[in-house]
């Protein structure tokens, strides 16, 4: 099916195999290069469920998502997809997040070579007791490294401090503790639920022929079969609005404070895609890289840089989260509460940001990393792709950003600060 992406000039070719697995193509012409992405949805939030072909719920260990990632790249004949993917004349690489695993590469030549190659590896995985020892090791000493990087650390423990219930309260990558209680079995429980092509989708971006790569991935499916498929049963917890911990001193040896100021907002009964956008533009243009806020605080010098903020949408839940560098972590802190107590939009900033807004659409729909990456977000996020964000845009107006300012509860915070 062809859709038209609105207002910039982009057609959105969408299939789906009988296999269940959906393919979106956007084809760009002008383009250099080919980029492919293959996501399941499936992340480090998951962590209880009903696996593929058994009928009791099962918890697995915290960071089994990212592991996985890790060991698909394993194959039984020892060869390396790296190298594989290098060869073609393509980069490769994969990442994990709390709601989706991506594998990918991008490359001029050799497609069809290494979109096939793509789709076999991550088919086939290759789980034994030896290569899920050797693994621990090495993603032992990934997350010792994520320990030394400041605003990773001040991240993770945020997270931890927001959440009462809910698996986001645990890292990506899992705890050392965590990482050793993974064994081969629990891996193919995850992969045989989540891995399915009923629960993957596959997105191409750049200067290809649709046609010629839908028949090109029909061809690769159908020769393969695959085990049946069983709907996903993941264990529901129930979160309350306030949060785990409202503030945390984390030592540590920076040589100028760190600060992450996050609220947990519930999104009561509004539609997730509409007052995600609500929010972000809401917040942007308060504490946003072009907002008085920035510039003020950046002429006292009571910043070093620009605010960096991070939206995480949680079940019931958007927390908001902003992330700083400030000598002054609590004046900062009486400040940002000052500004939430009595947040105030006018009609001409709403007007200026959407146009804003609109431009940085049409930006990034010259980029094919960009193309693809939103559809990647919509699906994991909203369920679809957004064909037309400049009608979402155009319909953000301040009666709604003023009751949507009324309605929610901006109390509900924890305040991490790291220092020496």
């Amino acid at each position: 099916m062809k859709n038209k992406l609105k207002n910039i000039d982009l057609d959105l070719y969408s299939y789906k195999l009988k296999n269940g697995l959906n393919l979106y193509i956007v084809p760009k012409s002008d383009a250099n290069t080919k980029y492919v992405t293959f996501t399941t949805k499936y992340g480090s939030s998951i962590l209880e469920f009903i696996p593929n072909g058994k009928d009791k719920y099962e918890k697995m260990p915290p960071g089994i998502a990212h592991f996985l990632e890790h060991k698909v790249f394993e194959e039984k004949n020892g060869i390396d997809p790296f190298t594989i993917f290098t060869n073609n004349g393509a980069d490769t690489n994969a990442n994990t997040s709390n709601n989706k695993t991506t594998y990918l590469f991008s490359g001029p030549i050799n497609f069809t070579k290494n979109i096939n190659y793509l789709l076999d590896f991550v088919q086939d995985p290759y789980f034994t007791y030896d290569n899920v020892e050797k693994e621990k090791g090495i993603i032992e000493q990934e997350i010792k490294m994520y320990d030394d990087m400041p605003f990773w650390k001040l991240y993770d423990k945020t997270m931890a401090n927001i959440f009462v219930n809910h698996p986001l309260k645990n890292s990506v990558a899992g705890k050392v503790s965590d990482i050793r209680k993974i064994t081969a079995d629990n891996l193919y429980d995850c992969y045989n639920t989540f891995y399915h092509p009923t629960n993957m989708f596959l997105v191409v971006t750049g200067n290809v022929n649709p046609d010629s790569v839908y028949k090109t991935v029909l061809k690769n499916q159908n020769k393969k079969q695959f085990i049946p498929y069983q709907d996903i049963k993941i264990k529901s917890l129930t979160e309350p609005d306030n949060v785990a911990k409202e503030k945390e001193i984390i030592k540590s040896n920076v040589e100028i404070p760190k600060l992450a100021y996050a609220l947990k907002i519930n999104i009561k009964d509004y539609d997730i895609n509409e007052l995600n956008l609500y929010l972000n533009t809401i917040f942007d243009i308060k504490f946003g890289s072009t907002s008085l806020f920035d510039e003020e605080l950046k002429a006292k010098h009571l910043i070093t840089e620009t605010i960096e903020y991070e939206t995480i949408l949680a079940d019931n839940h958007i927390i908001y989260m902003l992330l700083v560098e400030t000598e002054k972590p609590t004046e900062i802190i009486k400040i940002l509460d000052k500004e939430l107590s009595n947040i105030k939009i006018t009609k001409e900033e709403l007007e200026r940001k959407k146009k804003l807004l609109k431009s940085v659409v049409q930006f990034r729909s010259d980029n094919i990393y960009n193309i693809n990456h939103k559809i990647i977000n919509n699906i994991i996020k909203f369920g679809k792709v957004i064909l037309d964000d400049y009608e979402i845009i155009n319909n953000l107006n301040i009666t709604k950003v003023n009751k949507i300012i009324n309605d929610l509860d901006f109390n509900n915070k924890t305040i991490s600060i790291m220092q020496k």
